[in-house]
């Protein structure tokens, strides 16, 4: 059999340096390129046609699931694998509807990471145990009306912004409906990403819409 070819996208280098010590003594898996940016991850992906991505979430410039969405609109054959340090519900569901085929946390150890590569270049979906109780919980269990307060950590202004996010407002839009700056827009969407401990746009508007804002 043909080697696995395998693009990592990731941009702590230490990281990337590690799967590649791990991958190389694997001789059905052929590393041919790695990202550091979401950006690169989509054009390496144009130019080199691997097999399977290994994607990071949080990365400078486009995020992980924003890259792995582009990238499956281009070239629907290739597989993606989520390796990261979010298990957030926002984050897995996003990162699934993106069209992520496995999600994997970071502190797996390296033969699990092993098996779930191999698993999604067969074409088949996995989750670490941690993720999969989540989702599991999260179908199986009736989810409670959202608390009046329902992101408590969150400023007035920020939950007006979170609000107006999950209503499907851009930055620019946003801007001009409350009379700031779009720097100060960017800032506040910057905040309330950190705040709810999501990777992105998409995963906090997803953590909105589910406490009932936006509606």
């Amino acid at each position: 059999m043909d080697p696995l070819r395998v693009l990592i996208a990731d941009d702590h280098p230490m990281f990337r340096q590690g799967l590649r010590t791990v991958f190389d003594a694997q001789q059905s898996i052929q590393i041919i390129g790695e990202a550091t940016t979401g950006e690169e991850a989509i054009t390496l992906c144009e130019q080199l046609e691997p097999d399977l991505v290994l994607m990071d979430i949080r990365m400078p410039g486009i995020n992980g699931i924003e890259a792995t969405r582009r990238i499956l609109q281009a070239s629907p054959h290739i597989r993606v694998l989520i390796l990261t340090m979010f298990e957030d519900d926002a984050s897995v569901f996003t990162a699934m509807r993106a069209g992520a085929r496995g999600y994997v946390l970071k502190d797996a150890d390296k033969d699990d990471i092993l098996r779930a590569l191999f698993a999604v270049g067969r074409g088949e979906a996995i989750f670490s145990p941690e993720v999969a109780t989540r989702i599991v919980e999260f179908f199986a269990t009736t989810r409670p009306a959202a608390p009046r307060e329902a992101f408590p950590t969150l400023t007035e202004r920020e939950r007006e912004i979170l609000h107006l996010l999950a209503t499907g407002q851009l930055n620019p839009e946003i801007a001009t409906r409350l009379s700031l700056s779009a720097k100060s827009v960017s800032n506040y969407v910057s905040n309330i990403l950190s705040k709810l401990q999501v990777a992105d746009r998409a995963a906090a508007i997803l953590r909105a819409r589910e406490a009932g804002l936006g509606a």
